[in-house]
């Protein structure tokens, strides 16, 4: 299996930011350590044409010059800079890869990614582009597939994806995550599953079971991307959920399940994660990767 890193292309941040820009490397070495089957890559920057697939050029080039405005940058939770542009482009660039080398090859997965709250004309929620709205219709541009389910499993709603694809009935938005939690506006997914504060495994469990039952119902897809937030995990500090992590893990085995069984290649990206033990969330995201590779024995 493939899998696609972006983590040499840092991101200055100011001493004391929040957002957990190492876990990135240290997933990347654990992967490289112990799991040798696994084929690391850099990806390729996504092109503007590839990034006015999902974004408004207008905001693409304003980004990209670095014409955000204060209040802009502080929605998006970055300062501008150079290096900001190059790692989001790169970002999207991994999940556009992951998805080509999961048709090829039936899973792979991008070991960041999941930047679900990028709107067509705004970044959000530390988010820049919407990798997963750009990859999923450059692979329909392609002809690589028709139709394209994206499971979001992290545990903020993916604002920015439901409403970059809410009129394309080519695609398939299905959202598990906590009712109270961040974004505060909500927009209207295919399947929203709004979950109290509070929610473990076995409540989660069987919300995931009862939607990709509904999924299967109501569509059929050619290609599943995976948002896997690592989030939902209980030592997070910024989910409010109670997943163990033998529940986190048992998630990430049934939505690979429900590839196998439907026979779908499936392409996954880290989402968020924000535990003060930075481990226990590369920890989270491992196992994601891990079970991924099950597809490729």
């Amino acid at each position: 299996m493939k899998a696609f890193y972006a983590d040499h292309f840092v991101l200055p941040l100011p001493s004391g930011h929040r957002f957990p820009m190492d876990k990135y490397r240290l997933l990347r070495e654990r992967i490289d350590q112990e799991h040798p089957e696994i084929v690391l890559c850099e990806p390729p920057a996504a092109s503007n044409g590839q990034l006015a697939l999902a974004h408004h050029p207008e905001y693409i080039e304003k980004l990209t010059q670095g014409h955000l405005s204060a209040l802009e940058q502080r929605a998006i939770g970055f300062p501008w800079s150079p290096a900001m542009v190059e790692r989001s482009r790169r970002s999207t660039g991994a999940t556009i890869a992951a998805c080509r080398a999961a048709i090829a090859d039936g899973s792979s997965a991008n070991l960041a990614g999941g930047t679900h709250h990028a709107y067509s004309d705004r970044g959000e929620g530390f988010c820049c582009f919407n990798d997963v709205a750009v990859a999923a219709r450059l692979m329909q541009a392609e002809q690589l597939v028709k139709r394209v389910l994206i499971i979001d499993l992290d545990v903020h709603q993916g604002n920015g994806t439901a409403a970059i694809l809410k009129d394309d009935e080519s695609v398939f938005t299905l959202s598990i995550h906590g009712e109270k939690n961040y974004p505060f506006r909500k927009e209207p997914s295919c399947l929203d599953v709004p979950l109290p504060d509070g929610t473990s495994d076995d409540a989660y469990l069987s919300a995931l079971d009862d939607a990709l039952l509904q999924c299967s119902l109501r569509f059929v897809p050619d290609l599943i991307i995976y948002l896997a937030g690592a989030d939902v995990y209980e030592g997070d500090r910024l989910g409010r959920l109670k997943l163990s992590m033998k529940g986190c893990l048992a998630r990430d085995q049934r939505v690979v399940d429900y590839a196998v069984k439907l026979g779908l290649p499936i392409a996954a990206a880290m989402g968020g994660g924000y535990c003060p033990n930075i481990h226990e969330t590369v920890q989270v995201h491992l196992n994601t990767v891990t079970a991924l590779t099950r597809i490729n024995c």
